[in-house]
C-alpha cells in the first residue's frame, strides 16, 4: 500500500488527525491493534476545552456534539465543609468548556471516516516502523497469516502509552520523565441523575472525590483510594458510602444511587517524552505524553498536539513549507509541559498523600484559601482549564 500519512492508533487523536487531513485532500491510512467494539467500550475522560471542540467542528463531526453535550461555565471545589465555585466563564474572558464522553466523540469521528470512506484497519497485529530517518518510511502489519508494507511520507505515533511508536525511537535519543503518584482513582459509571449541574472537585482527609458527568442521566463519580486496592475489593455500596463521607452534607443528601455499569480504578502518573519527533515519526496524545486526571488535560493536550501536526501537514502539502514538522516537537512540548504544570498542581493541591507532613498539609490549605481569595488565582486556573491558546 503507499498514502501520504500512515496513523497508527485509531483512538481519538489518529481519527480526528486523520478526517481533518482528509478533508483537505491529503491522503491517509489509520492503524489498530484493537477491534472497532474494543475501542468504543473504553470508558474515558469527558471535559473539552473549548479549542478542542471547535477542532472537532472543523474536522465536520461536531453536530451531535454541539447537540448532546453539556456546556459547563464553572465547576466547584469543595473543601473545609464548604463548596467555592470556580467561574470559568467570568475568569477566562466568556469560555467555557464541553462535558461530552470520549466513547461518544471516537464514535463520531469513526462515522464520519465511514462516510467519507475513510481507511482504518482494525486487528492489525505485530506492526513495526521501518527507515524512519529516510525519505519513504514505511509501515509493517499483520492481518492473520498476511503481512503488509505501507510506503508513506510520515508516520504519526497516536498508539497510546503501550504502543510501538515511541519504542521504535532509540533509546540514545529518547529521554523521558515520569512521576508516580501514591494513589490510583476508582471510578464508577451509573445510569443516575448527576449530584450537580456542575462538576465538583472534593478535598477531604479521607481522600479526593470528584462528582462528574456525561449526561443528564448517566453519571461518573471517582474516589481516590491506594494503589493496593483493586476493583473487587470495592462494592457498589462501599463505594457510594465512602464517596458521599468525602462530600458536603447536602451534596449527599441529595445524590442518587444506583447500580454501576462501569467500574474500574486508575492509576495517576505523569509522564512526558522528548523529542516528539524522530526523522519522519511523529508522536501525539499518549504515546508521549500523559497526565493525572485532575485537570482534564490528557484528552485535550492530544487535541493540542494534532492541532499542529494538522495545519505543519498543510503547510507541507500545501505550500512546500515543512518548517511547522520541524518544529512541531518543541512547539508541542511546551504546551505539553504547562499542561503538566497544571495537573501536577491540581492534584497536588487536592488530594491527600499517605506520607505528607504537617507542613504539607498547612500548605494545600493555604493553597486553597489563596485561590478563592484572588482574582488573579482564578483567573489562572480558568485559563488553563478552558485550555491555553493553541
Amino acid at each position: 500500500m503507499k498514502t501520504s500519512v500512515c496513523i497508527i492508533g485509531g483512538g481519538p487523536s489518529g481519527l480526528l488527525l486523520s478526517q481533518l487531513l482528509h478533508l483537505k485532500g491529503i491522503d491517509n491510512v489509520v492503524l489498530e491493534r484493537q477491534s472497532r467494539e474494543y475501542v468504543l467500550g473504553r470508558i474515558r475522560a469527558g471535559v473539552l476545552e473549548h479549542g478542542f471542540a471547535k477542532l472537532m467542528r472543523e474536522a465536520q463531526c461536531g453536530e451531535r456534539m454541539d447537540r448532546e453535550g453539556e456546556i459547563h461555565e464553572g465547576f466547584f471545589i469543595s473543601h473545609d465543609g464548604r463548596m467555592d465555585r470556580v467561574d470559568l466563564h467570568k475568569y477566562s474572558g466568556g469560555s467555557s468548556v464541553v462535558v461530552y464522553g470520549q466513547t461518544e466523540l471516537t464514535r463520531d469521528l469513526y462515522d464520519a471516516r465511514d462516510r467519507m470512506k475513510g481507511t482504518v484497519i482494525h486487528n492489525a497485529e505485530d506492526v513495526a516502523l521501518h527507515d524512519l530517518t529516510s525519505a519513504r518510511p514505511s509501515v509493517t502489519f499483520r492481518q492473520g497469516d498476511e503481512v503488509t508494507r505501507i510506503d508513506c511520507d510520515f508516520i504519526i505515533g497516536a498508539d497510546g502509552f503501550h504502543g510501538v511508536s515511541r519504542k521504535s525511537i532509540p533509546r540514545t535519543v529518547l529521554r523521558e520523565y515520569e512521576k508516580v503518584y501514591p494513589f490510583g482513582w476508582l471510578g464508577v459509571l451509573s445510569r443516575t441523575k448527576p449530584v450537580s449541574p456542575e462538576l465538583i472537585y472534593a478535598k477531604h482527609e479521607r481522600g479526593f472525590a470528584l462528582c462528574s458527568l456525561r449526561s443528564q442521566v448517566l453519571s461518573r463519580y471517582y474516589i481516590q483510594v491506594p494503589l493496593a486496592d483493586k476493583v473487587e475489593d470495592w462494592s457498589d455500596e462501599a463505594f457510594w458510602a465512602e464517596l458521599q463521607r468525602r462530600l458536603p452534607a447536602e451534596v449527599s443528601a441529595r445524590m442518587i444511587t444506583g447500580p454501576s455499569i462501569e467500574k474500574s480504578i486508575a492509576p495517576l502518573r505523569s509522564f512526558v517524552a522528548e523529542p516528539m519527533r524522530y526523522g519522519n515519526l511523529f508522536l501525539a496524545g499518549d504515546a508521549a505524553h500523559i497526565v493525572p486526571p485532575t485537570g482534564a488535560r490528557g484528552l485535550n493536550s492530544a487535541a493540542s498536539d494534532i492541532y499542529y501536526l494538522y495545519h505543519a501537514m498543510l503547510a507541507h502539502y500545501q505550500r512546500g513549507d515543512s518548517s511547522g514538522l520541524e518544529g512541531y516537537s518543541a512547539k508541542a512540548l511546551a504546551r505539553v509541559w504547562k499542561a503538566q504544570r497544571f495537573s501536577w498542581w491540581m492534584t497536588t493541591m487536592l488530594h491527600t498523600f499517605p506520607d505528607s507532613i504537617e507542613y504539607d498539609k498547612k500548605l494545600q490549605e493555604t493553597d486553597l484559601a489563596y485561590l478563592f481569595s484572588s482574582e488573579a488565582a482564578q483567573r489562572s486556573l480558568a485559563e488553563n482549564y478552558v485550555g491555553l491558546p493553541f
